[in-house]
């Protein structure tokens, strides 16, 4: 028995990609052979796609950190066939064939019950970018923030800024999104964003140690110099969360931010976070920080990825891609 995937290959360091027929694997103990219905398109996937060193752990190989569906067998007590399940991060789509193919087989450790009010669809709109998202204000909020000031978004346009700011929005707080595109200003209004600053605007003048406050907190989704100025303008005992680095992988900032502000600095890695987390953060965006997030996002078929890797890699990506699986 066969399944379709996204299958990239290396040849003398050139790295290309097809739509092929691969042998369906046996699960051994302890995992889970997961029938794939919808899966999605993150960066990391666009990396691994593209032969980005340290991202994949060898090649040939199935890009796809995420991916829900059912399981078809079943080698572990935890899970019976038929079940709804979630898988992402962990090493899915690193040094395991990922969701770009219609069957992944997992540890049963990596899964998660898709909750009861969640759709295949929905799941995978969010993803692992709306699990980063959750992962980043759940961590604000247990910190703290200044809950009369403007919350501040970098990457809006994203998948994690825009589920951000989204969820950010629905739960009460003044959403400032901090972006390069400008022009996608009716997008950024959509998804509930109040202000909108021009990155190029935001960064004038440079990043100075301490600055006036304009955030209670946020969610840094780019690093770079965006994040050293996010933090010299968050207010006393705020937070704010990181998580990406498209803008660089180092920043240059000060120590009063910290010291004089007691603000704090949160890393945020939602791929390897415990599984309880995990069923958390999907419960909660399965109920109380649910979002329609169908205005904003594609659904495409395996063999549209190629054009949406080179989007998503190029910064042109608005929202959510979801990639579904079958007919």
């Amino acid at each position: 028995m066969e399944y379709k995937a996204y299958y990239v290959e290396e040849n003398d360091g050139v790295f290309s990609s097809s739509i092929k027929e691969l042998e369906i694997p046996e699960p051994n103990d302890g995992e889970l052979l997961v029938s794939v219905s919808y899966s999605s398109l993150n960066y990391k996937d666009a990396l691994c796609a593209k032969g980005v060193k340290g991202v994949a752990a060898f090649y040939p190989f199935v890009p796809g950190i995420d991916a829900v569906g059912t399981v078809a067998k079943s080698k572990s007590d935890e899970f019976k066939e038929g079940d709804k399940v979630i898988c992402s991060g962990y090493k899915l789509g690193m040094n395991v064939n990922g969701g770009f193919g219609s069957c992944i087989c997992v540890p049963s450790d990596w899964v998660v019950p898709l909750p009861t009010s969640m759709s295949d669809f929905e799941a995978m709109s969010y993803g692992v970018a709306g699990l980063t998202s959750a992962a980043c204000i759940k961590s604000i909020l247990d910190k703290g923030v200044v809950e009369t000031l403007p919350m501040a978004v970098s990457g809006v346009t994203g998948g994690v800024g825009s589920v951000a700011a989204g969820i950010l929005t629905k739960i009460g707080f003044s959403v400032t999104a901090i972006t390069g595109k400008s022009s996608e200003e009716a997008f950024l209004k959509q998804i509930g964003c109040e202000q909108i600053l021009n990155r190029d605007e935001f960064l004038e003048g440079g990043v100075r140690p301490l600055d006036k406050t304009a955030f209670g907190g946020g969610v840094d989704t780019v690093g770079g110099d965006i994040l050293a100025k996010i933090l010299s303008q968050t207010a006393q005992k705020g937070s704010v969360a990181c998580c990406g680095n498209v803008a660089g992988a180092s920043f240059q900032s000060s120590v009063f931010p910290f010291i004089l502000r007691g603000i704090s600095l949160l890393g945020i890695d939602s791929a390897e976070s415990s599984i309880e987390l995990k069923k958390y953060l999907w419960e909660m965006l399965a109920g109380e920080w649910k979002l329609d997030l169908s205005e904003q996002t594609k659904t495409i078929q395996l063999n549209e990825l190629d054009s949406e890797i080179d989007k998503i890699l190029d910064g042109l990506q608005i929202g959510r891609v979801v990639i579904k699986h079958g007919d």
